[in-house]
């Protein structure tokens, strides 16, 4: 059955004013909850996972959503909506929030974990886009970023052969304790030869009801040799290919 929003009042509202909306992403941290719940220990149980992505056109955005079991696509799902303000970091969320509710509201398995192209807790008040919506809907959600919005990492991030990790912390730009684990930068791929350029890390971060480790854990194992994990990789060829569809 269809996944139903249990905080609705949470739903991004893009007619808030900047103070108003940063009140509403504190208040929705609050509520987050950034460690491990039994999902996670499912034994046997398929989880099944969806990928969040979305493509642009003029003033409006496809929102994908692809769900996946066992590594097989089970459904793919989209909604066409209005575009009401302009992207303002750290505040992704009011820009393209409601538009996924609306792709969301097509879904029709009821999925156990959700991916986002977006953050989570790597964000200035702890609720980036994959927490907004993860609380929205009570669903473990991870923000799979693909440049950093906030925070330290604990090491440099250059050039950094795949498999390899590092935390970033909170700093004087995030509204938690400065050294707070809010995420990992995640080498998921690098060049396998001496080149000019190479391949940047992911920034991983829990959304809700998923632990700063276990994000990171299920992000690399859903790459599969690919820069991106699976799920929001198949959400963005599906935003894509609806886009060319619709032009």
């Amino acid at each position: 059955m269809p996944i139903e929003p249990t905080r609705p009042e949470f739903r991004p509202d893009p007619a808030l004013d900047r103070a108003e909306m940063e009140s509403l992403q504190r208040a929705i941290a609050a509520e987050a909850m950034f460690t491990d719940d039994e999902t996670f220990q499912s034994g046997s149980k398929a989880l099944t996972i969806v990928g969040v992505d979305q493509s642009f056109l003029e003033d409006r955005v496809i929102s994908a959503i692809v769900a996946f079991e066992a590594g097989a696509v089970v459904e793919r799902t989209h909604a066409v909506s209005p575009l009401s303000i302009p992207y303002i970091p750290g505040l992704l969320a009011f820009r393209e929030g409601g538009p996924i509710c609306e792709a969301f509201a097509t879904l029709s398995c009821t999925p156990d974990l959700a991916l986002f192209d977006g953050s989570g807790r790597i964000h200035y008040r702890q609720a980036g886009l994959a927490t907004h919506i993860g609380v929205i809907y009570d669903l473990p959600s991870i923000g799979v970023a693909k440049s950093l919005l906030c925070g330290a990492p604990a090491e440099p991030v250059a050039d950094r052969p795949a498999g390899w990790r590092a935390p970033i912390h909170a700093d004087a730009n995030v509204d938690a304790p400065d050294g707070t684990t809010i995420g990992y930068a995640v080498q998921s791929k690098q060049y396998n030869h001496d080149a000019s350029t190479s391949i940047n890390p992911l920034y991983v971060s829990p959304g809700h009801r998923v632990g700063a480790k276990t994000a990171a854990d299920v992000v690399e194992a859903l790459c599969a040799g690919y820069k991106l994990p699976e799920p929001t990789r198949a959400a963005d060829r599906y935003a894509d290919e609806v886009k060319r569809n619709l032009c």
